[in-house]
């Protein structure tokens, strides 16, 4: 057993694009050598800006022989079949197999060195990856049936054990050399294999780990902040772009003038990170400190004075940039910006962006109006919602996209609006995701609520719906959105009511069971994450007309509970037995007093005998139970209504063990089979039971 290695060096490669470069390298390469019976023991993983690696440990120096088995056509088939069965496999016709009138070819490969395979599988691992963008280059670009790669193809490595494999694509043929540090070690480095690979690039400061560079930019940007009492504000991406971009991070404090920080804290923060990939810092009180963390390429003489200085003069630039947006949006009320957006198109069929904010704002100032939203008022929602978009047509937000509704909330704090209406200016967005802030201040909730319900309202009635993975107007997150709003904020209504309220387009049923239907998809996606059980949604949204969330999930809560009790599983098992015999003998259309209408219909006579002592004690389970369940659903007590469900358990279990349901007296199987729909009935008045698995 023998290790490999492989290096393919290029120039810089994205940073975005380098870890999944790298999986993709070992997945197209293990695939690869599965072809010929290959499989290494262990694939280690290296990628740095300028070169993807891979070694593949434990793999012998043959292959063994392999039998690969191939279904061809039916013996009848016609000639042209048989031919090309032949072709593809390379056999003649008295070397196939004829297993009940189908042929069958039996394919034996003989054994076959490694270096030989290898030297077939990287090419083909090379034209066929996976780059989000690729490029040709040189004079051969001129052909579409050029090399394509993300950068252009510098060096290829490529040795097993000690061995060189001879790779050759496009005239760039394998060697043992690659390159070192672009700065530190300019020069060749000679490789001897797989085992010194990682130290000798590390002797000429590269570091090969994506994951040990990133470690070393946490701990020594960590280090470098403490030294000055500052702490780092923890940012993961911004720790693997870093690790993208260097090959031998040097982690480097600089400072800044804290006049800056007059400027609104996220737009500091979003100029280091988003700008110049620098580490925002806090101080000892936790407010942004007036200092950032760059990460350098090298280690430099002078100990990082000159990058610093020049991370310091390029970041003075964008501050003061940012500073002067600050300054020159402000001396625009927010009602002036406002009026700019009926240059804007929200969409061609529904107009302006003027035309959604004035939707918006009748809509949340009918959401306090009608107490919907409680203890929000009227006029400072409608103002809210007038001014949420205002902040889109500043110099502040087209710099900083990012930051559209926060920076509307800090200019209207700068011209004296009500907090309640900076807020909600500023938090209409949220929720964007699953895990973001749910606004409870009732202004904000009624504005972002009125907002999201608007979009969704909006492109249901033009038919742009979500389709497959295509949400263009991330309907999916809308709707997410205001069920987190509806659930945390515990908001009772309807939201079919809610729509004729707000006046809003009366859809086709099929729309509507359209809307009913998104909405239950979203809701089951959001319970998941929270545990529950998308048949039970199912179950209860089945009995039709419940749109009240509130409502929903408490129902919703209460039978999951529910059916992991052993009162639970039982009657869930006798309400299938019973709804499977209704469904056999009845088509499962019978009523409760269906049994009773075929008696006075003269259809079959009354029997005289009373009930048996199982059907009588299960008659008068009936009658205690159905009014204690109606009453605890009415009055919205849905685990009160289980436990009067599960006291059918017991009565149901022993009709079934002494009753015979289909009694030769036809009387007697009309007054069952009717008191096993009486059964059935009452269990789906708190969820319809057939929709739960188990």
């Amino acid at each position: 057993m023998t290790d490999f290695l492989l290096e393919l060096r290029c120039e810089e490669i994205p940073a975005r694009m380098q870890l999944k470069a790298s999986d993709d390298l070992a997945r197209l390469f293990t695939e690869e050598l599965a072809k010929s019976g290959l499989t290494p023991g262990r694939i280690d993983s290296f990628v740095t800006p300028r070169r993807l690696a891979l070694i593949a440990r434990d793999l012998p120096r043959e292959t063994a022989a392999v039998s690969e088995e191939f279904k061809g056509p039916r013996t009848s088939a016609p000639a042209q079949a048989l031919e090309g069965f032949l072709r593809k496999t390379g056999l003649t016709q008295d070397q196939l197999e004829d297993r009940e009138g189908v042929w069958f070819a039996v394919v034996n490969k003989p054994g076959r060195a490694t270096a030989d395979v290898l030297a077939q599988a990287i090419p083909a691992v090379i034209r066929a990856f996976p780059w989000p963008k690729s490029m040709r280059w040189g004079g051969a670009s001129q052909t579409t049936e050029s090399l394509r790669w993300v950068r252009p193809l510098q060096g290829i490595v490529a040795i097993l054990g000690e061995d060189l494999v001879d790779v050759e694509i496009d005239g760039l043929k394998s060697g043992y050399a690659t390159l070192g540090h672009r700065f530190h070690h300019p020069g060749e480095i000679t490789i001897g294999g797989a085992h010194d690979y990682v130290e000798k690039l590390r002797a000429c400061h590269v570091i090969a780990s994506h994951p040990e560079r990133q470690a070393i930019i946490a701990a020594k940007a960590a280090e470098a902040a403490a030294a000055h009492g500052y702490s780092v504000i923890e940012d993961k991406w911004l720790v693997a772009e870093n690790a993208g971009l260097t090959e031998w991070p040097v982690p480097l404090l600089g400072d800044f003038d804290p006049a800056f920080l007059e400027v609104p804290p996220e737009v500091i923060q979003l100029t280091l990170r988003i700008n110049q990939k620098y580490f925002v810092l806090r101080d000892g009180d936790g407010k942004l400190a007036p200092a950032f963390i760059c990460t350098a390429n090298i280690e430099a003489k002078d100990g990082g004075a000159a990058i610093i200085a020049g991370n310091r003069k390029v970041l003075a630039a964008r501050l003061s940039d940012a500073r002067f947006f600050w300054e020159q949006d402000k001396k625009t009320r927010l009602e002036e910006h406002a009026r700019k957006l009926e240059r804007i198109t929200f969409h061609e069929k529904l107009g302006t962006v003027a035309d959604k904010v004035e939707r918006v704002a009748r809509f949340a100032q009918l959401l306090a109006e009608h107490n919907i939203v409680p203890g929000c008022d009227p006029a400072l929602a409608r103002q809210a919602a007038q001014l949420c978009k205002a902040d889109l047509v500043t110099e502040m937000v087209g710099e900083f996209p990012e930051l559209q509704g926060v920076m509307g909330g800090y200019y209207a704090l700068a011209e004296g609006l009500p907090d309640a209406v900076a807020d909600a200016i500023r938090d209409h967005y949220k929720p964007i995701g699953q895990g973001d802030d749910v606004p409870t201040a009732p202004v904000t909730v009624a504005v972002s609520l009125a907002d999201k319900l608007d979009s969704i309202w909006s492109f249901f009635d033009i038919d742009e719906k979500p389709t497959g993975s295509k949400d263009p107007f991330a309907l999916r997150r809308a709707v997410l959105g205001v069920i987190q709003l509806i659930t945390v904020n515990n908001l009772r209504f309807s939201l079919e009511q809610l729509r004729l309220l707000a006046e809003r387009p009366l859809f086709s049923s099929q729309a509507t069971a359209d809307l009913s239907n998104f909405f239950a998809d979203r809701l089951k996606v959001q319970q998941k994450e929270a545990g529950i059980r998308h048949d039970l949604i199912d179950a209860v949204f089945a009995l039709g007309g419940e749109d009240d969330l509130v409502r929903l999930l408490a129902r919703v809560h209460a039978l999951q509970s529910f059916v992991a009790t052993d009162d639970g599983v039982n009657l869930l098992a006798g309400y299938k037995r019973a709804a499977n015999i209704l469904k056999k003998d009845t088509g499962g259309n019978i009523s409760k007093t269906a049994a009773a209408n075929m008696l006075i219909d003269g259809h079959v006579a009354p029997s005289p005998d009373a009930p048996e002592p199982a059907e009588a004690a299960l008659i008068a389970a009936l009658d205690a139970a159905e009014p204690r369940a109606a009453q605890a659903v009415a009055e919205e007590r849905f685990e009160d209504a289980m436990a009067a469900l599960a006291s059918l358990r017991a009565p149901i279990d022993a009709f079934f063990d002494a009753v015979t349901v289909n009694d030769a007296d036809a009387g007697k199987r009309a007054a069952r089979l009717a008191l096993l729909a009486r059964v059935r009935d009452a269990v789906q008045k708190v969820a319809d039971f057939s929709k739960i698995a188990g």
